[in-house]
């Protein structure tokens, strides 16, 4: 088990990516302290770790990682049941409004930017001194290939998620030395209900099928059909791991090869 006896802590739970994160790290053997905005996002997904058959120890924080004193609340809590803090899996987020940026509301600009940068870094700075205090974790920041390949209408998103790039960067150089690593997990389009319901909506604006969406988003990845979120979910949770206990700084894309750095 890549996780065993480790303590995790996975923000922004809700159908997809960050229940995905909690299953899997139950699988993988962790004690997951599990935060959203919505309680009934967490009992659904306690439930969902209950029926693994994990016996897995869950603690519930409703939090909005956007305040800083529930961000404070909810590593004291996991500090006060667990008693240390092994990884941090920040996958909170919001998309913001899509719309061209001449025209863009920068004041969602703002609100975006408020949850996926300065909430992460808000979350990010209360668990470190635990980490220092205990000699080491693992940070992975849930990222996306919108700040590799721009995609019209997503400004605001890819500017919010560009700058957590990069403050990734600085945040593995600064605290390497305290054996605390911090990477960055690149999702492209990931099947999972928040795609499933964007491909619904815009198969019925546009007169087609989410089976002819699916298709068509899938002749760009070369591995040949839309990733699905479990998939996903175990690449950040191997970062996550000590089996990339040499790893950190890095930026590593998951979008079944639709962007291929050279």
């Amino acid at each position: 088990m890549l996780l065993k006896d480790k303590v995790v802590i996975v923000s922004g739970i809700g159908p997809g990516l960050g229940v995905e994160l909690a299953r899997c790290a139950a699988q993988e053997g962790a004690k997951i302290a599990i935060c959203a905005r919505t309680a009934a996002k967490l009992d659904e997904a306690e439930r969902d770790v209950a029926a693994l058959g994990t016996g897995t120890e869950v603690l519930k924080v409703p939090t909005d990682i956007g305040d800083r004193a529930q961000c404070r609340a909810l590593v004291e809590r996991t500090i006060e049941r667990f008693g240390r803090i092994d990884v941090l899996l920040n996958s909170a987020y919001v998309g913001g409004t899509f719309e061209p940026i001449e025209s863009a509301n920068l004041e969602d600009w703002r609100a975006t930017m408020d949850v996926n940068f300065f909430g992460t870094m808000q979350l990010t700075q209360e668990v470190v001194p635990h980490m220092k205090r205990q000699g080491g974790g693992s940070i992975v920041m849930i990222n996306s290939m919108v700040t590799r390949v721009p995609m019209p209408t997503q400004g605001g998103y890819a500017a919010s998620k560009g700058a957590l790039r990069v403050a990734t960067a600085y945040l593995a150089k600064e605290l390497g030395g305290y054996g605390i690593r911090v990477n960055s997990a690149l999702m492209g389009w990931m099947w999972g209900p928040p795609v499933e319901g964007y491909m619904r909506a815009a198969a019925a604006e546009h007169g087609t099928t989410v089976e002819a969406m699916r298709r068509q988003v899938a002749r760009n990845i070369p591995l040949g059909d839309v990733p699905d979120d479990a998939d996903c979910a175990k690449v950040a949770i191997m970062l996550a791991s000590d089996y990339c206990r040499v790893v950190t700084g890095a930026c590593l894309d998951v979008n079944g090869g639709e962007f291929l750095p050279v």
